[in-house]
């Protein structure tokens, strides 16, 4: 995809975010006041972020920060190094956050950052000082109090690690909390590397037992090999499921008996794709989405099922792993074809979730095993998903369940603007 289709498709993304938000403020008859609070990130911050090279060259990167709103608590999300990050897809993005975190109860608010780059050609030592650079140029806008970021797209914890050593350079004192998704040697937190994942995971046996799906021996397909979709592929084989089919962004593997997940997973980490596994039969990234399965997780890249190929989709339930996978377009197809629809704002919420528990931990100077974890990990999604498609069900059959998250998430955002004396009209129209 060339940048300029991409940035149109961040563009297109922005707007569908606001229509859907806009939308739901409607449904729910409620004053135009709290569309005002939400239609654009009360802060938006975008610096230059000058990088010396390997070479001796210096290179002046544009990094972005958006603060979307902090009516539940502290901004949270996290910072994507890409060549083709956006204002518009941050400010996006920094949306869903917000939604996300009223979703699954969590005290925050929503943000993200980006900084226009490539790391995937940048040295170690490059990266590095992109990492420090960024706290440098955004450091009086972060704090663990105030907004607290966390590992994104082409960004890990070492990433973390680096940027929490130089915030606390700066503050000097430690302060460890103003990032997650950090190692566990300096608080980070166990589990947090496949949070997602399991979340996606825990989603998908709830939606599953609603729609009398057994989840044991259900036919699952996952778009996407990297962090997310690997780690899902290998959590729901232990479960049970049977994996027909993976992709990554080359190719994919497909085998109507059931993959050996963990073979095909040791296989990309190795080769850095999924190509040449010997013995399931190779297909693309199309044919994935049109398998015949019970359970369809897209968890690799945005605007995947579309309205030229969501009437192909076979899979009774799709579970979004990731950041907005089906379009507009698409949801509507989706939903005449009786396919319930998890959508991303809930589905992909165990990072966030977890990334508050290495908060807490953080707060308190005090770290939990994982059995501990990942028990309230699943109560929060367990939870979080009865409460949406309770919401749902009750409020918004003719609609879809992405339209039931965005009602349910916002009325409880327009709740506490109305208690903090945000709307001086009240919250209904």
């Amino acid at each position: 995809m060339s940048k300029k289709v991409e940035e149109t498709v961040q563009d297109d993304t922005l707007k569908a975010t606001l229509g859907l938000i806009k939308q739901s403020v409607d449904l729910l008859e409620m004053s135009n006041d709290v569309y005002e609070h939400l239609r654009v990130p009360m802060r938006f911050v975008e610096a230059s972020i000058p990088v010396e090279m390997d070479d001796g060259s210096i290179k002046v990167l544009t990094g972005y920060r958006a603060q979307h709103n902090n009516v539940l608590g502290p901004y949270k999300g996290g910072i994507r190094f890409h060549p083709n990050s956006t204002p518009d897809e941050v400010k996006a993005l920094s949306m869903w956050m917000t939604l996300k975190c009223a979703l699954v109860g969590t005290p925050f608010g929503g943000g993200k950052g980006a900084v226009v780059c490539d790391p995937r050609n940048m040295s170690i030592k490059e990266i590095e000082r992109v990492s420090r650079g960024y706290v440098r140029a955004m450091g009086t806008v972060l704090g663990p109090e105030t907004d607290i970021p966390a590992p994104d797209v082409y960004t890990n914890a070492q990433v973390m690690a680096w940027m929490a050593d130089e915030y606390t350079t700066i503050m000097r004192e430690p302060a460890f909390g103003v990032v997650t998704g950090k190692p566990i040697a300096v608080g980070g937190c166990v589990g947090r590397e496949e949070a997602t994942s399991r979340g996606c995971v825990y989603i998908a046996r709830e939606a599953a037992r609603t729609l009398d799906i057994p989840f044991k021996g259900a036919r699952v397909a996952i778009q996407g090999a990297g962090n997310v979709g690997g780690f899902a592929a290998l959590l729901l084989a232990e479960e049970g499921c049977k994996i027909v089919g993976i992709s990554d962004s080359k190719s994919g593997v497909y085998d109507p008996q059931g993959l050996d997940a963990q073979k095909v997973v040791e296989h990309k980490k190795k080769t850095g794709s999924l190509e040449g596994i010997s013995g399931p039969k190779e297909i693309t990234n199309e044919e994935l989405l049109a398998l015949d399965c019970d359970i369809l997780i897209p968890a690799a890249m945005e605007n995947q099922i579309t309205g030229k190929n969501a009437a192909d989709v076979k899979a009774k339930i799709v579970v979004e792993g990731a950041n907005g996978p089906t379009t507009p377009e698409g949801d509507k197809i989706l939903k005449d074809n009786n396919v319930l629809v998890v959508p991303d704002v809930m589905a992909n919420s165990g990072g966030v979730t977890v990334s508050y528990f290495e908060w807490v931990q953080n707060n308190y100077g005090f770290r939990w095993d994982f059995a501990t974890v990942d028990k309230h990990l699943q109560e929060k999604m367990v939870e979080a998903f009865g409460n949406v498609y309770g919401f749902y069900c009750e409020h918004c059959t003719g609609s879809d369940m992405r339209t039931g998250a965005y009602m349910y998430a916002i009325k409880k955002l327009a709740e506490a603007m109305q208690y903090r004396g945000w709307l001086h009209n009240g919250i209904y129209a």
